[in-house]
């Protein structure tokens, strides 16, 4: 269930989270491309989960470096569309649209994605909870990414990134089933717009390098 503030200081503390929670995802574009591991890792709580069997601020700080040597020269994220949801008053969820440039090698790779976030306020600071990247395509600057596999990587077999087959909307939409003339429901309250747009089951993985 979405929370709704009622109090004037409630609502105050919302619109300061929200911008608080903005600043945090462009503090991680930043710190990524300016490679301040230390800083980036700063944007997560210290018990992150990290993987099966591995969690802490230690343990990304290797998972990014590791991940950033192997594939990328430099990079450059910058972000769009940021819608931000609270549950409760210390934790929300957002989606931001995000596009990329990668120098890997001796290709430029462009990308469109979406960061799939979950927030927690920890001690009074926001934190990244969770970041599920959806991806659309990554390909050569000069290279369109027409047809099915969009992820085209240097040296790799092309593949799908999930951006769209997160969302139910999408596979709905292109279904034999799919009633183009069904009513429209009522429009989703204050901070249950994406809540409503999510599958049933947000622990659904994709491929993230």
């Amino acid at each position: 269930m979405p929370w709704t503030p009622q109090s004037v200081d409630e609502r105050l503390d919302r619109l300061e989270s929200l911008d608080a929670l903005r600043q945090l995802v462009a503090k991680y574009c930043l710190s990524l491309d300016m490679r301040d591991l230390d800083a980036l890792c700063g944007l997560f709580p210290e018990d992150v989960r990290v993987s099966r069997d591995q969690s802490g601020r230690r343990a990304l700080k290797r998972w990014f470096d590791q991940t950033l040597r192997e594939q990328f020269s430099g990079t450059a994220h910058v972000t769009g569309n940021h819608v931000i949801e609270f549950d409760a008053p210390d934790h929300a969820r957002g989606l931001v649209y995000s596009r990329n440039e990668h120098e890997t090698g001796d290709a430029w790779i462009i990308m469109t994605m979406m960061y799939w976030d979950r927030y927690e306020r920890v001690n009074g600071s926001w934190f990244f909870r969770r970041r599920l990247p959806l991806y659309w395509y990554a390909t050569d600057l000069n290279s369109p990414p027409l047809g099915e596999n969009k992820m085209r990587w240097p040296d790799q077999a092309p593949y799908e990134g999930g951006f769209d087959a997160f969302f139910p909307a999408w596979s709905r939409f292109w279904s034999e089933e799919y009633d183009r003339d069904g009513e429209v429901p009522a429009p989703a309250p204050l901070d249950a717009f994406l809540a409503r747009m999510a599958p049933e089951d947000e622990r659904l993985s994709v491929r993230v390098r």
